[in-house]
């Protein structure tokens, strides 16, 4: 089960970084793997709340449904999908940090990421992906730091 996990510290509060991750809509702007994401269920992200997006990994197009799985206000929500081809988890723990807030962001690939591109091992997929996350929370810090 390939495993990524990154931090970076941004310097906003915990409730300014959060507030800003769990909107759907934003993920494109910071995720270069999302090419679009939308909330699919109604009302405020939380517990349960579903999205449906298409990311993009090594030049493959793939669709996904994701369902909030565990959600606590301004600290932690995990993100599992539940439809699509690409099966994962993605949690992104915030902590006050002295200098702002510490994203860090996990990704847990439920059935290897190698399955989807035939003969690419997985720990080549997985060090491709290390990369892009830690540039997309370079790129989400950047932006909200501005």
């Amino acid at each position: 089960m390939p495993v990524v996990e990154e931090s970076v510290v941004i310097a906003r509060s915990p409730h300014e970084v959060f507030a800003f991750i769990v909107q759907a809509e934003n993920l494109p702007i910071w995720d270069s793997m999302t090419i679009e994401a939308e909330q699919v269920s109604n009302g405020e992200p939380g517990l349960g709340t579903r999205t449906k997006g298409v990311s993009k990994l090594l030049g493959k197009r793939l669709d996904w449904t994701s369902e909030v799985t565990a959600f606590e206000p301004d600290a932690l929500a995990t993100y599992s999908t539940v439809g699509g081809r690409l099966k994962f988890s993605a949690t992104s723990k915030l902590e006050p940090a002295d200098e702002g807030t510490r994203l860090t962001y996990r990704v847990e690939a439920e059935s290897g990421l190698a399955g989807v591109f035939g003969k690419m091992s997985d720990p080549l997929v997985t060090s491709a992906l290390a990369r892009t996350v830690r540039a997309n929370l370079g790129s989400l810090a950047d932006l909200l730091e501005q």
